[in-house]
């Protein structure tokens, strides 16, 4: 393995740490989470402008980077890999959200007469995909079944009640902190099951 020999002595700490997360060093993964948490999030803030949803995609930049850390290669800072992957799996998200809501024909033109014509799509989904959104709401709720209680009610409170970190927290009369680092967690375990779930389908 490269390792560039003009690393700071930071990016440096931070190789140490990643080489110890992925020998499963739990404590490795949460310092690099500390180190850079508030640094990814005011970035996507800045891109998405909605706190909760800047707070969900950087619980997602952490998974994803997580998930792939045999793909990070020491010949750039492991902080420049991960402000890359939060970066575009924003930009994913931005694109996601404008093509499920509006899809434009027509191009822009100087004559004014001339306007883009804009197709709201039809939210109401015909019978077979709405038979499908139901066994998946179903498989949904059946895997996060199979978590610990602790899991299980942090997913509940998150996705199925919509309840805000703040109002989990108050509900649980957890930390914020711990509230996050716990969902992170529960969508990591939530995640995993339900792809086995679906595999042995």
């Amino acid at each position: 393995m490269e390792i560039n020999p003009n690393l700071s002595d930071k990016a440096k700490h931070d190789l140490e740490l990643v080489n110890k997360a992925e020998n499963g060093d739990q404590k490795a993964y949460a310092e690099l989470m500390a180190r850079y948490r508030d640094a990814i999030y005011f970035m996507l803030l800045k891109m998405i402008n909605n706190k909760t949803d800047a707070e969900d995609l950087t619980i997602e930049a952490f998974g994803k980077a997580f998930k792939n850390l045999g793909q990070y290669s020491p010949h750039y800072a492991f902080s420049t890999w991960l402000f890359k992957i939060a970066s575009n799996n924003c930009i994913d998200y931005l694109r996601k959200k404008r093509s499920n809501h509006i899809s434009i024909d027509g191009s822009f033109s100087d004559d004014k007469e001339s306007e883009p014509q804009i197709h709201l799509k039809d939210e109401t989904p015909d019978p077979e995909e709405f038979l499908i959104r139901s066994q998946k709401a179903v498989l949904m709720r059946t895997v996060v079944q199979k978590l610990k209680p602790r899991y299980r009610t942090l997913i509940e409170l998150r996705y199925f009640k919509e309840y805000s970190y703040e109002e989990i927290s108050d509900e649980l009369d957890l930390p914020l902190g711990t509230v996050k680092a716990q969902l992170f967690r529960a969508r990591e375990l939530l995640y995993n099951t339900l792809k086995n779930s679906e595999v042995k389908r």
